[in-house]
């Protein structure tokens, strides 16, 4: 399942330009093939995995897939292109995947948990490597978008049966109501900023909408919180994010969706970026990228291999530590070696082997440090933040590279393009958020259970998670 997750998240980017040409849209509008996905992910994830800790976690987890089905055929076979994104708005509730499998594999045996974790994580980014390259090649030889889309349809509809008759139920249970409005606030008020932040670009920061979106999303917030502190029953225990040594990891989460999510922008654009003619860049081919983009992720899948043995052999704390500081040094020698594409691009694969250990290790820890009733939950706000913190980060460093701009003529026509010192600013800032990333995984502890690494004392109960 995960596996076809990446290869759904990955399957788009090389095919933007034939979506375009399939339903007569420019750049601006295709923008919202990733924006639609995004935003209602922020949406539905933390109240798929809440409803899964309540009603049970394969239950939502064959729901998820099915909507997933039913979006990927929508895709597939759209008239429009609202109708595409209508598909793609039922396609969100694969980002709730991992949060419901967290929450099962940490059900089925707490000892093996964190190992599992980094099995499903390298499966999803293997799967959006193999799924960023196959889709540009079979697009290339069959020339046919709908055989195209319609290639992950299947292989999402197929998982159904397999969640069905494979995976196990969980028997916790969260008691209690489903809190309809805290879900509500929550969507609202995370929509809203995020809506703001993603088209400030376009808007301009100073906008009326801009502004009213983000303030106004802040506002929902704050009451969300002024809620969620005084009924019986709160969507999300703010109590487990202060003292429960959940708040910490998602501190984590927030940088890391930060520095790696917002700077990869950046570094893709200097990749295809021609110096000659965009006044910046390495000028590689868009194949050749295509390439780089594969083994970024290949990097990525390296690390999450890596993530449960540095946890074995240093402790979780140290290994996000360490990996925090790596992504600072991949941030360092990119912009040490800007001007080597070999350097380069090593650089970069660095910073994807960060990344991956990142991704293994840090869920674990949440999954570790939540109560058994909120496992799934947990990992939704870690995931949501995650995507929320690339997404403003992303947009956040589109206005930086805004200032460093020069003016020069082309055919008689002024234009503003970015210059190389708007790559270092965005690349320095992502290396400071990465060493704050390496401070704050000193911080982290992780609650005392059962060893997580012995499979041959299966006979041994697991100990209580320790409450923080």
């Amino acid at each position: 399942m995960e596996f076809g997750s990446g290869a759904l998240q990955g399957w788009f980017s090389p095919l933007l330009a034939a979506i375009g040409q399939q339903f007569g849209v420019g750049a601006g509008a295709l923008n919202w093939v990733s924006a639609m996905y995004m935003l209602m992910t922020v949406a539905c994830v933390p109240i798929l995995a809440k409803l899964g800790d309540m009603f049970g976690h394969k239950r939502l987890l064959v729901i998820a897939t099915g909507l997933v089905a039913v979006g990927s055929l929508v895709v597939a076979f759209a008239p429009t292109f609202e109708v595409f994104l209508l598909g793609r708005a039922l396609q969100a509730p694969l980002a709730a995947f991992l949060p419901l499998e967290f929450a099962i594999v940490r059900a089925r045996d707490e000892r093996s948990a964190s190992r599992s974790i980094g099995v499903l994580v390298g499966g999803l980014t293997l799967g959006a490597a193999v799924g960023s390259l196959m889709s540009g090649l079979l697009f290339g030889a069959t020339g046919d978008l709908t055989i195209v889309l319609l290639i992950p349809a299947v292989f999402i509809a197929l998982c159904v049966p397999v969640v069905v008759l494979l995976v196990p139920e969980t028997a916790v249970r969260k008691r209690g109501r489903v809190d309809i409005i805290g879900a509500v606030l929550l969507t609202i008020g995370l929509l809203a900023i995020l809506t703001g932040v993603s088209n400030a670009g376009t808007w301009g920061w100073g906008d009326l909408r801009t502004l009213a979106l983000i303030l106004g999303g802040a506002a929902v917030l704050t009451l969300w919180v002024f809620v969620e502190r005084r009924i019986a029953d709160p969507l999300v225990d703010l109590a487990m994010l202060t003292r429960g040594g959940i708040g910490l990891p998602i501190v984590a989460s927030l940088l890391f969706g930060a520095q790696t999510y917002g700077g990869q922008t950046a570094s893709f654009l200097w990749l295809l970026g021609d110096s000659e003619r965009d006044g910046y860049g390495l000028g590689i081919p868009p194949a050749a990228a295509g390439a780089i983009i594969v083994l970024y992720a290949l990097a990525a899948f390296v690390g999450t291999l890596l993530g449960d043995r540095l946890v074995r052999g240093i402790s979780a704390h140290r290994a996000i530590a360490l990996a925090g500081t790596t992504a600072a040094v991949s941030f360092a020698l990119m912009i040490v070696f800007a001007g080597a594409a070999g350097l380069f691009i090593a650089s970069m694969a660095l910073g994807g082997v960060s990344a991956g250990v990142l991704l293994a290790v840090l869920p674990a820890v949440v999954v570790r440090n939540a109560p058994a009733d909120s496992v799934g939950i947990a990992s939704a706000l870690f995931n949501t933040a995650r995507t929320a913190a690339g997404a403003a980060a992303g947009a956040v460093f589109a206005l930086v590279m805004t200032l460093f701009v020069a003016t020069a003529s082309d055919g008689g026509a002024t234009v503003s393009r970015s210059t190389p010192t708007s790559f270092v600013a965005v690349w320095a800032i992502c290396l400071v958020i990465s060493l704050a990333l390496a401070v704050v995984g000193l911080r982290v502890r992780v609650a005392r259970s059962a060893d997580p690494i012995d499979d041959t004392s299966h006979s041994h109960a697991p100990e209580p998670i320790e409450e923080r």
